[in-house]
């Protein structure tokens, strides 16, 4: 008889339920039934903590809690802070008493002097006939499809701490952003291109990548990181093209990798960062024939290009436009490096210049989600971590160089507007006092706006929650209200 031994594999140390069916040549139809089903959606949403092992594509579509009005969120992220009442919150008050004490016992990061009056005109826009500053002209001819919410608030008047609760919830504690939780409840609609995308010209900002991680949810959830400052494909996404290896042989290398990444995932009860990887490679795989095309606007044709305008916003927002198209879920746009909005001196030329890099892009994405049908399901988010204070700081050796003409940082009253994605446009939600000071009807705070934006995902935020180290985590902790004020 002829010798029937051979070298020991480790794939035949252990056989698994899976690997009998397939050995055992049953299951074949059901198997790819399942695995179509999965990918397409149309399977039960997997339950929360559900991972690679059991079967499921963690990033396949699943459905929300309830009925959604909003399928997808673009997040406007004005870094460093804009002023409310230079943009989205006239105060008259401020032009009477310029100069003159303005009555507060509200506490500052740094001293502040007398009442500093707008430079900038405001002017009634639409049939809503809101108020929108000079500075926003163009997106004040789409007023009647935002939302005005004139009365956030935050904790601290900190870039950081700001920054972390904004986006993740908690300014102290690691915790998930918005984006991954979006992208954990709802999955993607594209697996070719990553389903939280965030472009961030010339770096990261304050705090990093921690604006768009994790945390304790799997790290496929993730948010990728873009540098929208490049334009060449190659510098903007990088290792997208592989140019040693033929698309087969490149295909045969991940098969054998994945076999061995998950021979160790299975003795390592299921890891969550080696499952990370093993996607991580995956998606890298799968955006060199799809990523290209997205982010290439030169495909655009020139009508579209020029209503859009010159600079890197106008590019990214055109992008972001592309990959909404695809299936993208969440899209976190970041305005300048640095915190470019952080105007404690120079406002009135600062203020100008930066709104002027955005104000054309930002009006031009507006009408074309809405032209192509796309904006009723588009949740638009616009604002920064904090407002900026109606008085003027006053020279300090710190943030300004002593020209009073600037304003300190203020989280006790801003604004922030939202669009399409089911709020009512031509609305505004709350008011700031007479000076623009601090919220003083229907506050908002930063818990209320994340647990509205799940409502309108579809979601409850007291019931959406992730399991971890022994406690039920969510977006809002234990805080949070839906504002159902602002909801069509």
């Amino acid at each position: 008889m002829p010798n029937s031994h051979h070298a020991p594999r480790i794939d035949h140390t252990g056989l698994t339920r899976r690997e009998a069916l397939r050995r055992g040549g049953m299951g074949f139809g059901a198997l790819a039934l399942g695995s179509l089903m999965a990918d397409a959606g149309l399977l039960a949403p997997p339950a929360h903590g559900a991972n690679i092992a059991d079967g499921l594509n963690p990033l396949a579509p699943k459905l929300p809690q309830f009925a959604a009005k909003a399928k997808r969120v673009v997040h406007l992220f004005m870094n460093g802070g804009p002023s409310h009442v230079d943009t989205f919150d006239p105060k008259p008050s401020l032009t009477r008493q310029h100069g003159k004490a303005v009555p507060s016992n509200l506490p500052t990061e740094r001293k502040t002097g007398a009442a500093f009056a707008s430079p900038f005109r405001f002017k009634k826009y639409g049939q809503s006939g809101i108020e929108v500053s000079e500075l926003f002209a163009n997106v004040g001819e789409c007023i009647d499809d935002i939302c005005v919410i004139r009365s956030m608030q935050a904790d601290v008047p900190n870039h950081e701490p700001s920054l972390m609760l904004m986006n993740c919830g908690d300014a102290r504690q690691a915790r998930p952003s918005v984006g991954s939780w979006a992208l954990y409840g709802l999955g993607t609609e594209n697996l070719n291109l990553p389903g939280f995308l965030v472009m961030c010209p010339g770096g990261y900002p304050i705090a990093e990548s921690q604006n768009w991680q994790s945390a304790f949810l799997p790290g496929v959830y993730q948010g990728t990181y873009i540098d929208s400052q490049h334009t060449d494909i190659e510098k903007l996404i990088q290792n997208i093209r592989n140019r040693y290896v033929t698309h087969d042989t490149q295909r045969a290398q991940l098969d054998l990798l994945e076999r061995l990444n998950r021979e160790h995932l299975e003795k390592r009860q299921r890891e969550a960062a080696l499952e990370a990887r093993i996607q991580s490679f995956e998606l890298a795989f799968r955006m060199q024939t799809e990523a290209g095309d997205a982010f290439d606007v030169s495909r655009e044709p020139a009508t579209v290009r020029e209503q859009y305008g010159p600079g890197v916003q106008a590019r990214q927002l055109l992008i972001a436009r592309r990959l909404l198209e695809r299936g993208v879920r969440y899209i976190q746009l970041w305005h300048g490096e640095g915190q470019p909005w952080d105007s404690h001196d120079d406002i009135a030329t600062e203020h100008r210049r930066l709104a002027g890099q955005c104000d054309r892009p930002i009006a031009a994405f507006l009408k074309d989600l809405k032209n192509r049908g796309m904006l009723d399901e588009t949740l638009v988010i616009w604002g920064g971590e904090f407002g900026r204070t109606p008085t003027v700081e006053l020279p300090t050796a710190g943030a300004n160089q002593g020209k009073m003409n600037g304003r300190d940082h203020n989280h006790y009253g801003f604004t922030m507007w939202l669009a399409g994605g089911g709020v009512k446009g031509g609305h505004v939600h709350g008011a700031t006092d007479e000076f623009g000071f601090q919220a003083v009807e229907n506050k908002v705070h930063v818990h209320d706006l994340h647990a509205t934006i799940l409502r309108l995902l579809g979601f409850n935020h007291e019931t959406f929650t992730y399991r971890y180290a022994g406690r039920d985590f969510r977006l809002t902790d234990v805080h949070g209200k839906v504002i159902n004020e602002i909801i069509a």
